[in-house]
């Protein structure tokens, strides 16, 4: 049994924002444990850019952005181990992981920050008909072959689902000369940022299907075409309105699931809604010291987001060390009538923090509406909007009057009311 103070489970933008943040709020005694063989995470398979313009006030590509954050991490010295795989985590916040080097390790440690990332949903998550041909990619699968190992996935292609990854990847295989002959969406909107709707698939004429879905998947052997259908009202594809595209590979972009394992075996109470755990200001979980940021906690939209967030867990957790308490005396925070969750979902009455940051997404596409808090039923934050979707993240800085009205209430909502 090896004694640490911090130990932070994932080497990517979460876990090195938060190992960075601990260190500068005075915590020396820091392990970080990553089961790649390189740090930086998702970042280095991202090869676009658009990352950093919040952080850095620069646009960097994903693996630009991750090498800032490396390099502050290596001038530090804090540890951190590769090719680390973490097999547990219990509520004692005892971590075990196993590496070729080590063998079989457990940490005992005083915070726990669980940095895990997410995952794509998988083919088998939506029940889509069809053989079990080859030919079959989650986006992100298809864009780790193309910009880490060299290997084009096909040529003829369609995307299941306008996530971000998706809508990337419609360039990306553009890019490559492979032909993209439609993104397919089941929702009426897209759940992608607009930024990548007009320049991944606008600017290169690509068509975008709202409100259609896959049926059937053709092919023996390889992916021959997919047969594609307009929905109805309740999801349900209209058989009369099918139509078959050929294409050789289908790339899904249908969701991402926080990876939340590890939170599960340390019994942590974790939100029907996103998938993450449930936390407070300080980005603690529900079992004191064990910490949860980036888009294990909630998927983000954009890194710069994940970075502030994973900063606020790191600087939360050294002073747990410190302090080696936890305030439970909260305010319960919900979204309701549009807001479909906000982050975090809890605020302490006892809260010293001058400013505190809601994040959320809503549940449809709304115009000209305003994002209105209500603690008790009494309005302390409005918010215009000419338009929000579920695609990009919305947030709310409360400042210090704001919080004081929070930490005298019970409950706070945040809903959305037309203008």
């Amino acid at each position: 049994m090896i004694d640490k103070n911090l130990v932070i489970i994932g080497g990517g933008p979460a876990g090195l924002a938060a190992a960075k943040s601990a260190y500068d709020s005075g915590e020396r005694d820091i392990v970080i444990l990553e089961r790649e063989s390189v740090l930086g995470g998702i970042l280095n398979q991202c090869i676009h850019n658009g990352f950093g313009l919040h952080t850095f006030k620069e646009e960097l590509t994903g693996p630009e952005y991750a090498a800032r954050y490396v390099e502050q991490v290596e001038e530090r010295k804090i540890e951190y181990k590769l090719e680390t795989t973490v097999l547990g985590v219990n509520a004692d916040k005892v971590v075990t992981a196993v590496n070729e080097t080590d063998g079989l390790v457990k940490y005992r440690a005083k915070a726990v920050i669980l940095a895990c990332g997410c995952r794509e949903r998988p083919r088998g998550g939506i029940n889509v008909a069809g053989s079990r041909c080859a030919g079959i990619f989650s986006a992100g699968t298809a864009q780790k072959l193309i910009n880490i190992d060299g290997y084009m996935p096909g040529k003829e292609i369609v995307i299941l689902g306008s996530g971000d990854i998706g809508l990337i990847m419609a360039r990306r295989m553009t890019f490559e000369g492979a032909k993209v002959k439609a993104v397919v969406e089941l929702m009426p909107y897209s759940s992608g940022l607009n930024r990548n709707i007009v320049q991944c698939i606008k600017d290169f004429d690509i068509p975008l299907l709202f409100s259609h879905t896959v049926v059937d998947i053709r092919g023996e052997g390889r992916v021959s075409g997919v047969v594609i259908a307009a929905v109805d009202d309740k999801l349900q594809p209209i058989m009369s309105t099918a139509q078959e595209i050929t294409c050789d590979t289908i790339l899904l972009s249908i969701g991402l699931l926080p990876e939340n394992e590890l939170a599960k075996s340390a019994t942590v109470k974790l939100s029907p809604i996103t998938g993450g755990a449930t936390v407070d200001e300080n980005m603690m979980t529900s079992v004191d010291g064990i910490f949860e940021c980036g888009n294990v906690l909630h998927v983000h939209d954009l890194v710069d987001f994940v970075s502030k967030e994973s900063e606020e867990a790191g600087r939360s957790a050294a002073r747990y060390i410190k302090e080696n308490r936890a305030d439970r005396d909260y305010v319960e925070a919900v979204g309701c009538e549009g807001v479909r969750y906000v982050v975090p979902q809890y605020v302490s009455k006892n809260t010293q923090s001058e400013q505190i940051q809601l994040k959320m997404r809503v549940s449809n596409v709304f115009k000209n509406v305003r994002l209105v808090g209500l603690i008790d039923g009494k309005e302390i934050f409005s918010k215009k909007k000419q338009i929000v979707t579920p695609g990009e993240m919305e947030t709310v800085t409360l400042n210090k009057a704001q919080i004081d009205e929070i930490r005298k209430g019970k409950r706070l909502e945040v809903t959305l009311k037309g203008e």
